[in-house]
């Protein structure tokens, strides 16, 4: 694969994994707000807050797993490995590294397992 592609994907996932961070000490923080700023209310607000509380855990689950996708990408493109598909080794065509820079699979693997989970 082209060197200059790889230093401008592993730039771009550089990027991504400062964005990630940022966002979930941002998240971390909103969460900590809400939880302090709990009082006694009535059973709506009770409920309002424990929605709140889910919607920031799971964005912030969410990009737990992109992170770790974000990190075994880097280390792929430390090992050479990057742009080649777990699954069947072939290479993964740069437009989908470009839209996903974390992609594990080619879109021919990709679309089989998904198909496979439904």
């Amino acid at each position: 694969m082209d060197q200059e592609f790889v230093q401008r994907m592993y730039t771009s996932l550089t990027n991504l994994k400062t964005d990630i961070i940022s966002n979930l000490v941002a998240s971390s923080e909103d969460f900590k707000e809400i939880v302090e700023g709990m009082d006694p209310k009535d059973l709506a607000d009770i409920a309002s807050d424990d929605i709140d509380r889910k919607m920031i855990e799971a964005i912030g689950a969410q990009d737990l797993k992109r992170l770790k996708l974000i990190d075994a990408a880097l280390t792929r493109i430390q090992q050479g490995k990057y742009g080649l598909c777990m699954k069947c080794g072939k290479r993964i065509p740069q437009d989908r590294l470009e839209a996903i820079p974390y992609a594990l699979m080619c879109v021919e693997c990709k679309t089989a397992e998904e198909r496979r989970n439904r």
